[in-house]
């Protein structure tokens, strides 16, 4: 990207994105949602397309893009249906990211392929009584000889049940402070002592299923470490960098996409004579919701980029996800109101688009964590 303009592939990517979203996601969103249905097919279309790896190095089986492709893709995606987004955003733009970033050299020569074709791996870091605070968990894993034995539980784990690797942060120890050090591992759906626990029925994103995971006795071989013994937060921090910046545009997605719909049901319905669209509050308010998705859009490209050059993004991800998460919310709220008494029916999108935005606010540090992070950047502490 120069300046404010993306280059030609960019563009190309997003297009084929925009295409696969508007003829092969969107169609089936609604379902998707009303009967929790994983969408498998398109998962898998995505990565024939290129469009999950196309963010990492073609030697690991990828596109050999940038960062901020994926991110076009992410709020294509995202303008349809919200569950479709949440799998892409947890597995391409975190755990990918975590291995290509912390994996050995044998780890990314045999994940990342699979990876990029739609094989899922999600991310374990999330516990019962450990969420904001990750310092708090209490999944254990014990060396004994080659192996590491788990035992724990990992709460919302999304895509749980169609993931075949997940990576997971466990406790190994303490430091010579007493406080906890942890390891991330990188687990196989078929390891022994793992299971999926129960399916966990949610306001939105319903066809991102989630779930718990179950460790019991679970062997896992030191060849499975992700990263250095100890430092498992580094990976968990890694991931809630790069993950604010997608589901950022996850958010944005949703906003852009209930700003669409709303501009075609106010230009077509009438109220006292008039289409909604020729009213003056209509205009302004719809005027002001776009401008705002506009800036929402510059901050993402700007932690994306930064990314993409190397530099530090982690308060620049936190201001992204910060303000389009909150404009989602805001924005779906209102064009629902645009709808009236068919906003808060399934006839339209518009309602659960509202119920997809919320988790935005939430998940990959809630809001109040992403303040956290902002204010102890710019020196408030």
């Amino acid at each position: 990207m120069s300046g404010f303009l993306l280059t030609e592939e960019q563009k190309e990517i997003r297009d084929l994105a925009r295409e696969i979203a508007q003829e092969q996601i969107k169609p089936l969103a609604a379902e998707l949602d009303e009967k929790e249905i994983f969408p498998r097919e398109t998962i898998d279309l995505l990565g024939e397309t290129g469009i999950l790896g196309c963010a990492y190095p073609e030697e690991l089986g990828g596109s050999g893009m940038d960062f901020l492709s994926f991110i076009l893709c992410m709020e294509e995606i995202a303008k349809v249906c919200g569950s479709t987004a949440s799998i892409v955003s947890t597995h391409a733009g975190v755990s990918m990211y975590c291995v290509e970033l912390f994996g050995t050299k044998e780890q990314k020569e045999h994940y990342m392929p699979l990876m990029a074709q739609g094989h899922l791996m999600g991310f374990a870091l999330t516990e019962a009584n450990a969420g904001s605070d990750s310092s708090g968990m209490i999944t254990k894993a014990v060396e004994d000889g080659d192996n590491y034995i788990i035992n724990g539980a990992k709460m919302f784990i999304s895509s749980a049940p169609a993931n075949e690797f997940n990576i997971v942060i466990a406790v190994t120890g303490t430091n010579a402070k007493g406080r906890p050090e942890f390891t991330a591992f990188i687990i196989n759906k078929d390891t022994p002592g793992f299971s999926v626990g129960k399916h966990i029925h949610k306001m939105g994103i319903r066809g991102s299923l989630t779930a718990e995971l179950i460790f019991e006795d679970c062997v896992v071989p030191k060849t499975q470490i992700l990263g250095k013994v100890g430092e498992g937060m580094k990976v968990a921090l890694a991931s809630l960098n790069a993950g604010r910046i997608s589901m950022g545009a996850q958010a944005l997605g949703i906003a852009q996409g209930a700003i669409d719909e709303t501009i075609k049901y106010v230009n077509e319905r009438q109220q006292f004579g008039k289409r909604i669209a020729q009213f003056q509050n209509t205009q302004f308010t719809l005027a002001d919701l776009q401008t705002r998705v506009d800036a929402g859009r510059l901050l993402l490209w700007r932690a994306a980029t930064l990314k993409d050059q190397g530099e530090p993004f982690a308060t620049e991800a936190a201001m992204a996800k910060l303000y389009c998460s909150d404009l989602a919310m805001e924005t779906t709220v209102k064009c629902v109101q645009f709808f009236g008494g068919y906003g808060y029916t399934k006839e339209y999108p518009i309602e659960r688009m509202m119920r997809d935005a919320k988790i935005t606010q939430i998940y990959e540090g809630t809001n109040e964590i992403q303040k956290m992070v902002i204010g102890r950047s710019i020196g408030v502490k």
